[in-house]
């Protein structure tokens, strides 16, 4: 099991914005992929298989 210290974290290339704060974060697992809010690193957090993320991304891309 992956701890949260070894989490490596990276801004999502679907986040955007015009000031620069509308940041999604994304941390890679082999099984889940962990999402969070840039502005609120210590929030809730959203964790999906990669099939789900995968399904999710284009309904995403469309809104």
């Amino acid at each position: 099991m992956i701890r949260e210290a070894e989490l490596v974290w990276f801004k999502s290339s679907y986040s955007g914005g015009t000031d620069g704060n509308s940041c999604v974060e994304l941390a890679l697992t082999p099984a889940i992929i962990h999402i969070r809010d840039s502005k609120h690193t210590d929030g809730p957090r959203l964790t999906l298989t990669p099939a789900a993320w995968a399904s999710f991304l284009p309904y995403a891309a469309q809104r």
